[in-house]
């Protein structure tokens, strides 16, 4: 071989490897599931046998959960969230309905808020 096909040949090397690698990045952000603008669902229940879906304001797809018994008290003062001590003011704009009749809070999961309500879903009150 002369010494500028094996120049040219070398040289070609790079670019192919280039285009492979775009190629298998395009490859994998295609195969990547499109980030959903809904917000996630709240599990099925005898009220709501289909679910319902949280407010895009109140989680980003994994910030509401329903709670279990004892994590929300209703106190004089207001919701007291259990684990972290915050009162939730009962006429406050992040006390909403809650579609089954279940408790469900949205807080913060990480950061300097983590841990910080950011919708409460409350039953009819009781009197």
């Amino acid at each position: 071989m002369s010494a500028a096909i094996i120049r040219s040949a070398r040289a070609a090397q790079p670019a192919g490897r280039l285009l492979f690698s775009l190629f298998a990045i395009v490859m994998f952000v295609v195969a990547l599931p499109a980030p959903s603008a809904l917000a996630h669902d709240a599990a099925p229940t005898s009220a709501k046998p289909q679910g319902w879906s949280y407010p895009f304001a109140c989680c980003a797809n994994y910030d509401c959960r329903t709670t279990h018994t004892g994590e929300v008290l209703e106190k004089p003062e207001g919701y007291v969230i259990a684990g972290t001590g915050e009162v939730v003011p009962m006429s406050d704009k992040r006390v909403k309905d809650s579609p089954d009749g279940d408790f469900h809070w949205c807080a913060h999961q990480a950061g300097l808020d983590a841990g910080k309500t950011i919708c409460l879903f409350v039953p009819p009150r009781s009197y």
